[in-house]
């Protein structure tokens, strides 16, 4: 049986003990304390004030590690990124109050949609990313669907009123070993999320998906189940 790190039992295991033998030792409950605020303060360096996901430093360090971790094994990783579609409007129409509930409301219904793997971060203002590793493109494309879906149905209530929003998206997937850096994945996940909006906004757009992929029959299905919405646009060029 696997005994899980977080669990009491664990952390009994692994708390500090006099050396001396005291049963109420000031130094080991000092100890206790300083971890618990290292614990908090990293928790704090990770996080969005805000939103309470990832903010843009966890982002770029947990890219590297992903980006670094597929040049080793040749494993994709696959990168969203998405935008709030007219979110000026909404600080201008509803005040930024409003505007800061709008992307803690994002923030949750990603958390909600993405598998446990990914990642979900806010990138900035209100840009978001979510890494999917171990993720092809094929894979990916079922999720961004959702998070696109779940966020157009889903409008923020806003006292007897409904906030209702929409988001583009851009999809770029890393599967080889050649060198590559965070900023250009990034950057080519930008270049699709500004190609959904300027043709139109609410969809996702990626590159052309590969003649020859082999695709898993989890893949099979989820690409099954969107077949004929028309909310994925590809890139011609």
């Amino acid at each position: 049986m696997t005994t899980n790190q977080n669990s009491p039992h664990h952390a009994q295991q692994n708390a500090p003990t006099c050396p001396v033998g005291e049963n109420h030792c000031p130094i080991i409950a000092d100890v206790v304390e300083l971890r618990q605020n290292v614990d908090e303060l990293s928790n704090l360096v990770r996080t969005d004030n805000l939103t309470g996901i990832a903010n843009y430093r966890y982002f770029y360090q947990a890219m590297e590690q992903e980006v670094e971790r597929t040049q080793r094994s040749g494993q994709p990783t696959s990168l969203i990124m998405l935008d709030i579609d007219f979110f000026k409007k909404v600080n201008d129409q509803w005040g930024h109050e409003v505007g800061n509930q709008a992307l803690v409301h994002i923030s949750r219904l990603l958390q909600q949609t993405v598998r446990k793997l990914d990642i979900p971060c806010r990138y900035g203002g209100e840009e978001f990313a979510v890494i999917l590793p171990d993720t092809t493109l094929t894979a990916c494309l079922p999720v961004a669907e959702r998070i696109r879906k779940g966020i157009e149905e889903t409008p923020l209530k806003v006292d007897d009123q409904w906030l209702h929003m929409t988001v583009s998206l851009g999809i770029t997937t890393y599967q080889d070993k050649e060198n590559t850096t965070v900023e250009s994945l990034v950057k080519q996940a930008d270049k699709y999320l500004y190609q959904a909006k300027e043709s139109g906004r609410n969809k996702t757009c990626h590159a052309r998906l590969p003649k020859i992929e082999i695709v898993t029959t989890e893949e099979k299905q989820a690409l099954s189940e969107l077949f004929g919405s028309g909310a994925t646009q590809k890139d011609e060029s």
